[in-house]
């Protein structure tokens, strides 16, 4: 049974960083396609952030220079290290993951989030 599960959000104020992680268990992160998303109030979910199987990256348009995504194959963790934090940012950020490398595919497992509140 795969599980993802989420933590490090939290309360910061503008400018302020935080580092999200993704346990995943029953699923291997080196080399899947996996993303982080998050649905801010009021607002449908949007992709923050998506790596492939073969490392590419992509980022949104709003948080690019901000935010990076890795994994650590050993621990089999996705990171979301997002620094310089505005009140837009404020969303339950969620991970996601793809049952294999390409990215082309809908998401077959999602975690429960993690709550990022950013105060101005």
């Amino acid at each position: 049974q795969v599980q993802l599960v989420e933590s490090g959000g939290g309360s910061v104020r503008a400018g302020g960083s935080l580092r999200l992680s993704c346990k995943a268990s029953g699923y291997i992160v080196s080399g899947s396609c996996m993303a982080w998303f998050r649905q801010r109030p009021g607002r449908g979910r949007e992709r923050v952030a998506i790596m492939d199987g073969r490392g590419i990256i992509d980022y949104a348009n709003a948080v690019k220079g901000r935010v990076t995504i890795t994994k650590d194959n050993f621990e089999n963790i996705l990171y979301l290290k997002m620094n310089n934090l505005e009140p837009a940012d404020t969303a339950m950020y969620s991970c996601a993951a793809v049952d294999g490398r390409t990215c082309t595919t809908g998401f077959d497992y999602w975690g429960q989030g993690t709550q990022v509140t950013v105060s101005s």
